[in-house]
Order: C-alpha cells, then structure tokens, then sequence
C-alpha cells in the first residue's frame, strides 16, 4: 500500500539577528513533544505563501508581511511522505503566540539547538541555515596575482563573505601549474585565519580534496565524489545548468548547488543566460540550497532570495573595488 502524499508550507520565522522560532507539538498530535517549524498542510487552491500566511494566524496569530520561498524538500515518514515547501519569513505582525497550547522557543541556528528532539524533517532545514548566503569564486589566473588577490580577499572576509571556492583552471593550463598548490594553500590560511570555510573546486586534484573544508564539484565529477571517505562536516557543492545535472545531485545528497548563468556574463559570452523564471523553477527542484550565479553581486541578492536562492556565487561580484 502506498503512503499518503502531503504538501506542507513551513516557515523559517527569523528575527533581525538571525535567531529563529521553534514549536513544540501539542500532546494530542502525532510526534507529540518533538520540536519543528511552524506552518501545516496547503489546502486545495492555496499557493504556498498562502497557506503559510493563513497556517501561521492559525496557530501564531501574526500576519505575514514579507515572506520568501527557500527549499522545497521531500522527507518520508514511517506514515506518510510530506514534501516541505520552506520559506523564510522576515516580517510579520504581532508576538507569536501558541494558539494550540504549544511551547515556542527561540534559537540560534549557528549554534547547538537547545530544544528537542527534532522532527526529522526540521534537522535538513536547521543545518542549510548555516551556509552563507555569499559565495565568492577565486579568479586569479596568474601567479603575479596572488598578492594583490589576497588583499582583495581579506577585504572581502573583513565584508562578511564566509564561503570561498578555490577555482582556477586557468592557472592549471598555464606555463606555472607547478605554483598552483602554494596558492591554493595561501587562499586556504586566510581564510581558515578569519573563520572563513574554502572548498576547492574539483578541476584540481583529488590529492588535495582533503585539505579544504569540503569539495566543489563540476557536473562531470559528481560519480568521482565518495562522501563516506571524508568527515561528516565536509561540505559538498555541485554545479548544475540544468534538471537533468540537478537530478544527480540529490542520488549524491550534496549540501548545495551552484545554479545558472542566470544573467548575461563576460565569461559566457556565446551561451545566452537562463533567466529569473527558469532559475526559480529549477531551484524548487533541487531539495536543498541554491546559489544563483552569472552576473551576480551584491545588488543582485534581494532578486536571487525572491526567486527561491540561498544566496549568490560570484567571482568579481563579491570582491572589494
């Protein structure tokens, strides 16, 4: 017998300073006592943000005034199978309250949750929260830039910026390959000095994967990948251009994708870019973060987050004029 199939709209409720509300399930519904998200099932004709807006004055009362889609992920319970629409909420009207006689807690997701246990389905949530929404590409090219590079780049950790890929095929190709390796390691101490995670792109070799905080990897590398060899904390990022390349990355289970050219861009100056629509419709696919790259920068993040992204990749955009 098949299981049920549920759709269900969940809020990220996240306050200015980045801590997020938790609920406690009533004593008189399945799970009782476990902790999750707010928001419940979308009814027939109800849009996501809909259903979460008339979900959160069920069970809150506070009215949503700025609410954004995220992650749409897919979880079976030994019941049912519910595939999650999150959606972060930003604004709102009013104190949440239980309605259904529920605790609510606030947390810190950058930190040990205090609460628990988790539903099942809120750990995946809880975990992509704390990726960062900035996502900066190394270009140096040449190693008479790797000083100034540098510089650049402390500038651009001193900004916020927490993930860095090192990414330079170019170099690779060159006349200086054998320079290659002390750049990538110089990349790897300032970041590490700053708190910084930088994950090396896959272009390069396998002999260095376990030296970065985790691996990126190009569409073609994906079956090269072998998760149980690294630490559970080792983060793996996949780029995709199409739902054919982001169906592979959920059988490998990677932590984010990097999705586009979304926009116009010198570096793909024959391939025409995918758009806003075509990039919101494939990062609902993904079932997990989605960072939206090709003509992105700081300006261009408020459109990627409506549009469904995690954040955004750049190799320029990011980087101090």
């Amino acid at each position: 017998m098949s299981k049920p199939f549920i759709d269900v709209a969940a809020g990220l409720i996240l306050k200015p300073d980045g801590a997020l509300l938790l609920g406690q399930r009533p004593a008189d519904k399945p799970w009782p006592g476990w902790w999750e998200l707010p928001g419940g099932k979308i009814e027939a004709g109800e849009t996501v943000l809909q259903a979460l807006a008339r979900e959160l004055k069920e069970e809150l009362d506070i009215e949503v005034t700025h609410a954004t889609p995220w992650v749409t992920y897919v979880h079976e319970y030994p019941k049912n199978i519910v595939r999650l629409a999150f959606c972060k909420v930003t604004g709102w009207n009013g104190n949440p309250t239980g309605l259904e006689g529920q605790n609510l807690a606030w947390v810190d997701p950058q930190a040990p949750i205090a609460v628990g246990p988790l539903l099942p389905a809120t750990e995946p949530p809880l975990r992509w929260l704390k990726l960062p929404s900035q996502y900066l590409i190394t270009g140096i090219q040449h190693p008479e830039n790797l000083e100034p590079y540098l510089a650049k780049l402390k500038k651009a950790i001193n900004r916020g910026v927490r993930l860095v890929q090192f990414r330079e095929p170019e170099w690779a190709a060159s006349g200086h390959a054998g320079s290659l390796h002390q750049a990538f390691e110089n990349v790897l101490a300032v970041c590490r000095a700053a708190g910084a995670q930088c994950l090396l792109n896959s272009v390069h070799p396998q002999a260095w994967w376990a030296q970065a905080d985790g691996v990126h990897l190009r569409a073609q590398d994906m079956h090269s990948f072998k998760r149980d060899v690294f630490p559970e904390q080792y983060l793996c990022g996949v780029s995709v251009h199409n739902q054919a390349e982001l169906e592979q990355t959920k059988q490998l289970d990677a932590d984010f994708v990097v999705l586009g050219h979304v926009c116009p861009t010198p570096s793909h100056p024959l391939e025409s870019a995918m758009g806003w629509a075509q990039f919101a419709e494939l990062a609902g696919q993904a079932g997990r973060p989605v960072f939206a790259i090709g003509g992105q920068s700081d300006q261009t993040m408020a459109i990627a987050q409506e549009h469904g992204a995690h954040g955004i990749a750049a190799i320029r955009g990011l980087l101090p004029e």
